[in-house]
């Protein structure tokens, strides 16, 4: 039998998806990448990803596989499980879920009856779909009870989730956000829970390698579960991780395994041992604490421009700004300077008065602008970017000016060249 078809290059076998690849590599060495929940993984981690280990089933966990060859991605897994648990002094990881969303669904199904009672951060107040929205599965199946921010402050309303809490008695409260600036106190998220016999899932798919770093305060010691993505601030693939106290390790290892999951991706638990790997090296709490440094000085320099932030700035990765409050929509805002190669996402603010997908701000992250080596004068840079093309968001020609700009910055710290 021919085999030589197994040997040819992707431009060989598929041109169309050959030059789709090539364009978006062009496209992140060209552009201003500012999702919050976006990075730049290695070639370390690229390498694992695209490993052969794509070519094996391994359902079941290390030692008890439902297919036989599983010897190497038993030594992988507990390789990736050991360095979860030591990153986050965890109990036990699970380090199978192919995302956030089934981490947190694994969780939900291990530990809560359909029908019963969770809270959770509303998604317009920067929580996250998993947290109870109707439309997701995890506001169809349970009593989601939402709690949000201060409309003074915009920032989590404490005594609101300890009241709802009394009143409510939830099986179950989530806490983590994915557009809320500020720092989350899980210690009094955890007192409450335990006023109230109740369990606290803690997401951290945002702050995960703020957290690694020391610079954000671990829920682990706090809260039941932990779960997180691995892609975005822990600058691994795209994935999942559920941490949890021993206790409850049985449980949601049966609910994630054949509960919501079949085999897993074992490429990308390769990838994700290689980025555990790199995040216990020093340089990665450095690297944390220049995220963190440029989102405050992208804040401030911002601020200093005269737009206005929710919360007033930042304490971690990411930046909130309103840009209705200079009558542009997030709609509008993310077209504008996409056509200038800053990618961003519209976002609802609190109390925002625009539907979700027109929204009334922006979410700005520094992780990926971080990777890459910019530091605080590129951060002021580029905010100086952001205020001239919303300063004028249908101009084509200060579009082209910025991009200019953009594409001389980018040039400086280029990517998988």
């Amino acid at each position: 039998m021919n085999t030589d078809w197994m040997s040819r290059t992707i431009a060989e076998v598929d041109p169309d998806v050959a030059t789709a690849l090539e364009n978006e590599r062009l496209r992140q060495n060209n552009n201003l990448e500012m999702i919050a929940s976006e990075n730049f993984v290695s070639q370390a981690v690229l390498t694992a990803a695209g490993s052969i280990m794509t070519n094996k089933y391994a359902e079941g966990y290390p030692g008890r596989r439902y297919y036989g060859g599983c010897e190497q991605y038993d030594i992988v897994e507990n390789l990736a499980r050991d360095r979860a648990r030591e990153l986050f002094g965890a109990e036990h990881a699970n380090v199978q879920p192919h995302s956030g969303a089934q981490a947190n669904m694994a969780v939900l199904m291990a530990m809560v009856k359909p029908g019963s009672t969770i809270l959770g951060l509303d998604l317009s107040h920067g929580g996250h779909l998993t947290h109870g929205h109707p439309l997701n599965y995890s506001g169809k199946s349970f009593n989601v009870v939402p709690y949000g921010v201060k409309k003074d402050t915009e920032r989590i309303d404490y005594e609101s989730i300890a009241a709802l809490a009394a009143e409510h008695k939830p099986r179950l409260i989530i806490c983590g956000a994915s557009a809320y600036p500020r720092t989350i106190d899980f210690e009094r998220i955890g007192q409450i829970a335990r006023e109230n016999d109740a369990l606290v899932l803690a997401d951290i798919a945002h702050i995960a390698g703020l957290v690694v770093a020391g610079l954000h305060p671990s829920p682990v010691p706090h809260c039941d579960f932990v779960t997180t993505t691995t892609h975005k601030t822990l600058r691994g693939p795209r994935g999942g991780l559920i941490l949890c106290r021993e206790a409850f390790a049985k449980d949601v290892d049966r609910a994630l395994f054949p509960g919501v999951q079949g085999g897993p991706l074992m490429h990308a638990v390769a990838a994700k041992a290689v980025a555990f790997r790199e995040a216990l090296e020093p340089r990665f709490a450095e690297y944390q604490k220049q995220v963190l440094l440029n989102a405050a000085a992208l804040a401030d320099a911002l601020v200093g421009l005269g737009w206005r932030l929710v919360s007033g700035g930042t304490e971690n990765h990411l930046v909130l700004l309103d840009v209705f409050s200079k009558g542009v929509t997030g709609k509008v805002a993310e077209k504008a300077l996409e056509r200038a190669s800053i990618t961003v996402n519209k976002n609802t603010i609190p109390f925002d008065t625009q539907p979700p997908l027109v929204a009334s701000g922006i979410r700005l992250g520094t992780p990926a602008l971080t990777t890459r080596g910019m530091d605080e004068d590129d951060m002021r840079a580029i905010a100086g970017f952001i205020d001239r093309v919303l300063s004028a968001p249908g101009d084509d020609s200060v579009a082209a000016a910025v991009r200019a700009d953009v594409e001389a910055l980018c040039a400086r710290y280029p990517l998988y060249l």
